[in-house]
């Protein structure tokens, strides 16, 4: 495996035309981001990260959590200890806010003193939970930046056993940092969470990890008890299968009019996204004249772009709400979901906490109309959503690089599947 992870560097941006034209053919979705993140936490823990396949060339953000594994358990990646009082160690999480949410807990667990930065949007993105539930815990959280900035942030001292209180409705990624955690203390913990626990999926998904190298937590009364003493089994065989979110796209394609089909979709019900094509199927049953479905994203965030386009080409649109967290990601996912549909001639609308789009399809573009551009704002959800509109009517789209964040192939995959790709001047398009 590539267990390196390299260094966090910008990419040059990319501006891509895209499109017209249907996609055929198989295609080999990469594995689950969420499910190869735990997995190697898990791994690292556990002392060896050697049993845990990672593609060649990993996504931006396990690069970074290579990076920040192997900054916090060396051992684990066949290097040396670290020197007994070295200052903190640098943890780069890039953009990936997984990476960051997860790995926080984890050095205070270890008692490893160190400084967690990002770039993009992730020095703004909440830590507050986490500041708060530490108090009195035994670990610091100093936040040496100016303004709203949480990086760089600088983690120090060492959690104590004890009760640990998070809001449910932030992010999952919250408890499940603790939960990798909390069984490495020498006493029991309970994490205590206030609301409903939204992206479910995601915390489910940590608990069958942690099973997997034989860590229990339990969940009753609003929270999860975590027995400590507890070691990770270096022999263990994580969950890891083909990404649910990214099949959404090429699920999305099929009902767009493309003939593609997903070599190993994901099968074990742990990703929530795999609900994509049920959701579709909701979109499809509306009658036109019908009122607009109401579909509840709450657990499954990640496939609001994907699904906005498909409801923008469905007989009666759709309505997407609780989705207010989606302005905390890579881009304010709803504005930059709302432009590209307007973009492709939709008449959406942002809500406080989703979308409306109108029934579909969109008008045809007028003959001789200029190709509409698609700003991807730093967010792979945004390109890969606009490249499957593309499908329909051509489209350009700016900072196309941001695939790498989570699916590195995707325009190769694009273009073998007949998509048609070019750099946005007309000459030959430059690989993301």
């Amino acid at each position: 495996m590539n267990s390196d992870g390299g260094a966090s560097v910008p990419r040059k941006r990319v501006s891509l035309r895209l499109g017209p034209g249907p996609l055929r053919g198989p295609v080999a979705v990469p594995p689950s981001k969420s499910l190869l993140h735990r997995a190697l936490v898990g791994a690292a823990l556990a002392g060896d990260v050697s049993r845990v396949a990672v593609p060649e060339t990993p996504s931006d953000d396990i690069a970074a959590t290579l990076r920040v594994l192997r900054a916090l358990a060396p051992a684990a990646f066949g290097d040396a200890p670290r020197p007994a009082a070295p200052g903190p160690v640098s943890c780069d999480c890039g953009e990936s806010g997984t990476t960051l949410r997860l790995a926080i807990p984890v050095a205070a667990a270890l008692g490893v003193d160190a400084v967690f930065t990002g770039s993009g949007r992730l020095p703004m993105r909440p830590m507050a939970p986490y500041a708060e539930a530490f108090a009195g815990s035994g670990a610091a959280l100093e936040r040496p930046g100016e303004g709203g900035a949480w990086l760089p942030l600088r983690v120090s001292g060492r959690l104590r056993p004890g009760v640990y209180r998070l809001p449910g409705d932030v992010s999952s990624q919250f408890v499940s940092g603790l939960l990798f955690a909390l069984p490495l203390l020498d006493g029991p913990s309970r994490i205590d969470i206030s609301g409903e626990l939204q992206s479910r999926p995601y915390v489910e998904m940590t608990l069958a990890t942690m099973r997997a190298f034989g860590v229990a937590a339990s969940e009753s009364g609003g929270g999860f008890d975590v027995p400590g003493g507890q070691r990770y089994r270096p022999d263990a065989d994580p969950p890891v299968e083909s990404d649910a979110s990214q099949e959404a796209f090429w699920h999305l394609a099929r009902f767009l009019g493309s003939d593609v089909s997903i070599a190993a979709p994901a099968s074990s019900g742990l990703q929530g996204d795999a609900a994509f094509p049920a959701l579709l199927g909701r979109l499809a049953a509306a009658s036109p004249g019908s009122p607009a479905p109401e579909i509840d994203v709450s657990q499954v965030p990640d496939l609001v772009p994907a699904l906005a386009v498909a409801a923008a080409f469905s007989p009666a649109g759709a309505r997407l709400v609780h989705a207010e967290r989606l302005r905390l990601k890579e881009s304010d996912r709803l504005a930059t979901t709302c432009a590209l549909l307007r973009a492709i001639g939709c008449a959406a609308s942002e809500t406080a906490d989703g979308l409306v789009v109108p029934p579909g399809p969109p008008p045809p573009r007028p003959a001789g109309a200029p190709v509409p551009v698609v700003d991807g704002a730093g967010d792979h959800r945004i390109v890969m959503a606009a490249a499957m509109a593309a499908t329909r009517a051509a489209l350009v789209v700016r900072g196309a690089e941001a695939v790498n964040k989570s699916y590195p192939s995707f325009f190769e995959d694009y273009r073998v599947c007949g998509g048609r790709v070019a750099a946005a001047d007309g000459a030959p398009g430059e690989e993301p």
